[in-house]
């Protein structure tokens, strides 16, 4: 381990929170037969790993970025998700770019919570993706892997923003039926976050879906909506 990374990890363990610690391995479902079955917290929280991470990112090596991500406190991984994406946000060629984003995905096995996709695939993947043939994120949807089902669906998120909803809509197609409430919610939030940018396109899904789709996905899709119609969709009884 190198210098910085025992720094790093240093000041990560200084801002623990024992509450935290406490609480977290709850909210992120880490017991025997969940989701982050094994993880371990150390009770820091976000602001703080981002305030670590935004002294660091400059300076640190993609081989210590990848022993913070082998580590088995999930801070310390997340810590390392946001060095990424300062780092990426901060490159200037494409070169570099797909230099990170290569390394990011060979490191999918240990982007493996819910705030560690969410927190960098769309700003990564989906920014070097968007204007590029989106096969991967396809390849991705189709593995029977938790966590790089929803990088695909959650990396669309960047192409929503800008008004593409094509590979975003097929991916959620796609995944609509995944067995997962992880999926759904991801499903879902993508679908609202198309209604956000152009609502006709996510009514032309549901009118498609809505009857079908799993009640979660569908409940995340239409928060937004009007109270009277949102209640029609619940229902069962929208035309």
């Amino acid at each position: 381990m190198s210098l910085l990374t025992e720094q790093i990890k240093a000041s990560l363990t200084d801002k623990a929170n024992p509450k935290k610690a406490m609480f977290f391995p709850r909210f992120f479902k880490s017991g025997p037969g969940e989701y982050g079955e094994g993880d371990l917290f150390l009770g820091v929280s976000v602001p703080e790993q981002r305030k670590i991470a935004k002294v660091v990112f400059r300076e640190i090596n993609f081989t210590e970025v990848e022993e913070l991500l082998h580590d088995a406190y999930h801070e310390v991984r997340l810590t390392a998700i946001f060095i990424l994406v300062y780092r990426y946000q901060k490159l200037k060629t494409d070169s570099d770019r797909k230099k990170l984003v290569d390394f990011y995905l060979s490191q999918l096995d240990y982007v493996n919570n819910w705030d560690l996709v969410d927190s960098s695939c769309h700003h990564i993947l989906g920014h070097y993706y968007l204007h590029l043939e989106k096969d991967l994120f396809y390849e991705l949807a189709e593995t029977d892997h938790l966590w790089r089902q929803r990088v695909a669906m959650i990396s669309s998120y960047y192409w929503i923003k800008r008004g593409y909803f094509d590979d975003a809509l097929a991916l959620a197609e796609k995944l609509l039926f995944h067995p997962h409430d992880l999926i759904h919610k991801a499903v879902g939030w993508m679908l609202r976050e198309i209604g956000n940018k152009d609502f006709e396109v996510e009514m032309e899904f549901l009118r498609k879906h809505y009857t079908t789709m799993p009640r979660t996905a569908l409940r995340y899709a239409i928060e937004k909506f009007d109270p009277s119609l949102r209640r029609l969709f619940l229902d069962g009884s929208f035309e």
